[in-house]
């Protein structure tokens, strides 16, 4: 009977302790912490806008499944971006209800197409066809401005990826004002848009997805806009 009593006090004991251990596992910033010692969605963003800004150049992919119908506009691009600021790529457009692949070259604030028919490049003016001067979408006033006028961004889930799973991409969404998306696509008429922002553990933007009006008097759509070969070199010249 006096072991079952000893017993019964250490057991009880333990139980009032555990509140107190309890409290001091989650206030030492460990892993019981709930990961308060990452950056906050803010940070991860500026972190990726200033990555983005600073890389000599990366490779580009602009996408959306189709456009709303009777719309013309801009349907893919893929290219090499530089912080020159150039681009050297393809955009691949509907215009007058036709379908069209463009070279294009954008440098020194001018845009360069082959347009169909034509033997060579002529100087454009890409918003007629509802594109972006592309030379500019990495920098403060393309996707690295997005990142940082990001409103109230909330930090979805983390999983793996990139080359053989090496790389952990955290998704960040929230909202854009639709001024600042004319750069991305000149047309956009929304008076905000929903992105969502895919964000490597080094800081990189990997991935951006934007839904919204991008066409007047036209349904929501959704643009996704991959990055990929940080650091890329390349010289980009007028033709």
């Amino acid at each position: 009977m006096r072991t079952s009593g000893r017993l019964a006090t250490t057991a009880a004991a333990v139980l009032l302790a555990l509140p107190t251990l309890a409290a001091c596992s989650g206030d030492d910033g460990g892993s019981g912490g709930g990961g308060d010692d990452g950056p906050t969605p803010e940070e991860a963003l500026a972190t990726a806008a200033t990555t983005l800004e600073e890389t000599s150049g990366v490779e580009l992919t602009l996408s959306t499944d189709a456009l709303p119908e009777g719309v013309s506009g801009i349907t893919r691009a893929v290219g090499t971006l530089t912080n020159a600021p150039a681009f050297e790529g393809s955009i691949t457009v509907v215009f007058a209800g036709q379908t069209v692949d463009v070279p294009v070259i954008a440098v020194d604030d001018t845009v360069y197409a082959q347009l169909p028919f034509t033997p060579g490049y002529d100087k454009v003016n890409p918003k007629e066809y509802g594109a972006p001067d592309p030379s500019g979408l990495i920098g403060a006033d393309g996707f690295a401005g997005l990142l940082g006028l990001t409103d109230s961004p909330v930090a979805g889930e983390s999983v793996r990826g990139g080359s053989n799973n090496t790389e952990v991409l955290t998704t960040y969404s929230g909202t854009v004002p639709g001024d600042a998306m004319d750069a991305i696509i000149p047309s956009s008429s929304g008076d905000t848009f929903d992105v969502e922002w895919q964000v490597t553990d080094d800081g990189e933007l990997r991935r951006a997805t934007l839904t919204g009006i991008f066409y007047p008097r036209a349904e929501e759509m959704t643009y996704t806009v991959d990055f990929a070969d940080y650091g890329t070199e390349k010289d980009i010249t007028a033709p």
